[in-house]
């Protein structure tokens, strides 16, 4: 077992599960406190490293992309503060935390886990029922429905219809985005049937964010909806499997099952350029058609 114990939080390494609890020093970040004790199985991880400074080090967990909800929902947007996969460490406990680097590396090698994609969460999402409240509004989620509840900093087009409830099974996907310049952030839910390209001011399935200190709290609630929504890479395998209407049936033989292959490739290629695939739908869709070739 490894364990290293700071003022920024715990980690703990038994083999088979990485432990990370949030700290109690007052520069723990609201979100971190919040989100409490991560539990990571070794299958979860891609790599760990530890950056060395003058005065203190920094330890960094990376996942397997997928693995994470929280990650997932966020796009990589969380900042430094709030990220649960670093931990601030003090001059003199570096050698404990390159301790712990050469047991999870160890742990990875032996075990041969794949630093590659996964097609299903491996991390759980933060616990339901839970509540937000910033920018704008007041998200809440209870594991089945999310109901978006408006303040007086609201926007009258859109606070004019009253509070939303969201089914979760009409909920396409979620996505939450910091304030950045002058630009507002957003937690934004696409529901299906109901889609807009208005800005989260005026979208009623949005909270628009003003980059104030509980902002990243919205970010839980989107993780947690993530969490149980189809996986992306679930819906990446599905969507290849559907050929447009007209198109030629496979043939029998190799050269027919390559031809349409190729031709599938094309499809993809095409569904990509049309904005239908983002870019990672695209390269997990692609990767999957050119290991059937």
């Amino acid at each position: 077992m490894a364990e290293i114990i700071q003022r920024d939080g715990t980690w703990i390494f038994d083999g088979d599960t990485l432990r990370l609890t949030p700290g109690r020093d007052k520069n723990v970040s609201l979100l971190r406190r919040t989100l409490g004790e991560l539990t990571v199985p070794l299958g979860a991880l891609a790599g760990v490293s530890l950056e060395q400074g003058r005065k203190s080090g920094q330890l960094r967990l990376r996942l397997r992309d997928g693995a994470d909800p929280l990650l997932q929902a966020t796009g990589g947007k969380l900042a430094e503060p709030n990220d649960p996969y670093q931990l601030t460490v003090e001059a003199d406990r570096l050698g404990v935390a390159e301790y712990l680097v050469d047991e999870v590396r160890d742990a990875l090698l032996l075990d041969q886990v794949p630093s590659g994609p996964v097609d299903g969460y491996l991390v759980p999402g933060p616990a339901v029922p839970l509540s937000a409240s910033a920018g704008d509004g007041t998200a809440s989620f209870d594991g089945e429905r999310v109901r978006l509840e408006w303040n007086w900093k609201t926007e009258e087009a859109k606070s004019a219809a009253g509070s939303r409830t969201l089914a979760l099974g009409d909920i396409t996907a979620v996505e939450w985005r910091p304030a950045a310049g002058l630009e507002n952030g957003c937690l934004r839910f696409t529901v299906r049937g109901a889609d807009t390209k208005a800005p989260p001011k005026y979208d009623p399935n949005s909270v628009e964010l003003w980059g104030f200190k509980r902002d990243p709290l919205m970010a839980l609630v989107a993780a947690a909806v993530q969490a149980r929504l189809p996986h992306p890479a679930a819906a990446v395998e599905d969507r290849p499997a559907e050929e447009p209407e007209g198109a030629a049936a496979p043939g029998p033989g190799p050269e027919a099952d390559h031809d349409t292959l190729l031709r599938r490739l094309r499809e993809l290629g095409e569904l990509h350029k049309e904005g239908v695939l983002t870019d990672e739908e695209f390269a997990l869709a692609k990767q999957a058609v050119l290991k059937r070739l």
